[in-house]
């Protein structure tokens, strides 16, 4: 396998190589199984239709690392959840990726609620999370004193985490990249053949792609790829919006941890979190859509959505909102994972993962690989790698503007600094839109939502945002 990787935009030097795999769909499922794979031996290529990594379903979610306390049991998901769990607390640490050790409660504010408390504690630990226990309502205002004084009683579970959603999933990719593999933006695979041995993949404006082995991780469009080029899929997409509200850092201090709602059969339900980056964030809502694109903000659900958290926490009320945004899960018409095997087709598709994806993600990538070779032939895995650091953007840790030679402060709301932002451009993934760039650094993300620092920013990113050029960035460290 070739040690050097990159990211290419039009023409390479391996278009007429063929890849042990093509990894579809830049998500934080596909970031991770690109991981995988490279590091088991494969020479891989990550493609990916939008101009940056998670520019889809991934972009939007609640940044929880899960424990599985409320997984079906003996189910895919709970295997998957509770592996990505295990191999993020190994790894974090080596690619210096920030953990908010919070805890979370499942709060009951109903009678009925209060009900069903002691079958999520016996499925916890039907699920081997044995330190899931219940609380009085006593012990919980004890622990969150400034919850409503009509919460009945939770379900307390201490290894619940809040992480960083999007240094993750680029932590992931980067070491892929790191060590061999190449990622291809702007290539939404349209068309394709498979002669028995090797596809050819094909795309509207980019250079066919050759590989041995498909793995679909298409998110939203996941169903979509299997029927155009399988000739069917098992599964339908569904897309559920949800809307979420970000209140500003100063409500931070009023929670200690996770408050998660007794979960229906449709969704989790609405949650209140900490975030890594110091506020504190709402949501989200499950309104089924068929739109596979847009995520539109309703002004009437995002003030049901704040009506739900005063009622919880009253202290939010007059409480100033940073930032409403929404975003869209790949839902299906089950709520398991959607994982299929065609041996004979050599593809695999993820598909209808939903919720617990983030932490999954690793989880996913371990099972495809061993579903993978099962059928392929055996490769061997790397036995030097390479591990880049990722900046941190965590509130509760030392950030860059805490450093000297950071040279100017560019977004005062979130502290970012020139530093920051000339190394987003020149990191081993390159912030190629603005997009990309606020999940790299936060600028623009704080209380103004970019009144004060878009002039500045516009300056410092003049001609810098990736348009159709070639980068090779192989061998480098992300520093």
């Amino acid at each position: 396998m070739s040690s050097e990787g990159g990211i290419n935009n039009g023409c390479s030097r391996s278009d007429h190589e063929v890849f042990d795999v093509a990894v579809v769909g830049g998500g934080v499922v596909g970031c991770a199984v690109a991981r995988r794979f490279v590091l088991e031996g494969a020479r891989v290529a990550l493609l990916e239709k939008g101009e940056d990594i998670l520019s889809g379903a991934s972009k939007a979610n609640s940044a929880i690392l899960h424990t599985g306390f409320d997984a079906p049991v003996g189910s895919l998901e709970l295997e998957c959840v509770q592996a990505g769990y295990k191999e993020y607390m190994e790894i974090f640490k080596d690619f210096d990726l920030p953990i908010l050790k919070t805890s979370a409660f499942v709060v009951a504010w109903t009678q009925e609620q209060l009900a069903r408390l002691p079958s999520i504690e016996s499925q916890a630990h039907q699920n081997n999370v044995d330190n899931v226990h219940i609380v009085t309502s006593d012990t919980l205002l004890k622990r969150e004193p400034n919850l409503s004084r009509s919460a009945l009683g939770a379900v307390s579970i201490p290894g619940e985490f809040v992480i960083d959603p999007w240094s993750s999933p680029l932590s992931y990719l980067t070491q892929a990249v790191l060590n061999g593999a190449e990622v291809r933006f702007g290539y939404g695979v349209s068309s394709g053949q498979f002669d028995g041995e090797t596809w050819v993949l094909k795309s509207a404006t980019k250079k066919d792609i050759s590989a041995r082995f498909v793995i679909n991780c298409a998110g939203l469009y996941g169903d979509q790829l299997d029927e155009a080029l399988l000739g069917r899929s098992e599964f339908s997409i569904k897309p559920r919006k949800g809307q979420f509200v970000v209140y500003d850092k100063a409500a931070s201090a009023l929670l200690n941890a996770i408050i998660l709602p007794v979960p229906t059969e449709r969704t989790k339900g609405i949650v209140l979190t900490r975030t890594i980056f110091g506020n504190l964030l709402l949501g989200p809502t499950a309104e089924e859509q068929d739109d596979r694109a847009l995520a539109s903000v309703s002004k009437k659900e995002v003030e049901l959505l704040k009506n739900q958290a005063e009622a919880m926490v009253p202290c939010l009320k007059g409480m100033p909102v940073t930032a409403t945004y929404a975003g869209l899960r790949p839902a299906s018409e089950s709520k398991e994972y959607r994982v299929f095997e065609y041996e004979q087709k050599n593809w695999i598709t993820a598909g209808g993962i939903r919720s617990t994806g983030l932490t999954a993600s690793l989880g996913l990538a371990a099972h495809i690989y061993k579903q993978y070779s099962k059928m392929a032939n055996f490769l061997v895995p790397l036995t030097s790698v390479k591990t880049p650091k990722m900046p941190n953007l965590a509130e509760h840790k030392q950030r860059d503007w805490m450093q000297k030679g950071y040279e100017e402060i560019v977004c005062h709301c979130e502290m970012v600094t020139k530093r920051e932002i000339d190394n987003a451009f020149a990191s081993v993934i390159p912030a190629r839109d603005l997009s990309g760039l606020k999940r790299r650094t936060r600028a623009t993300m704080g209380r103004c939502q970019s009144f004060y620092c878009s002039a500045r920013l516009a300056e410092l990113t003049k001609d810098r945002f990736i348009d159709d050029l070639s980068v090779d960035v192989s061998g480098e460290e992300h520093e």
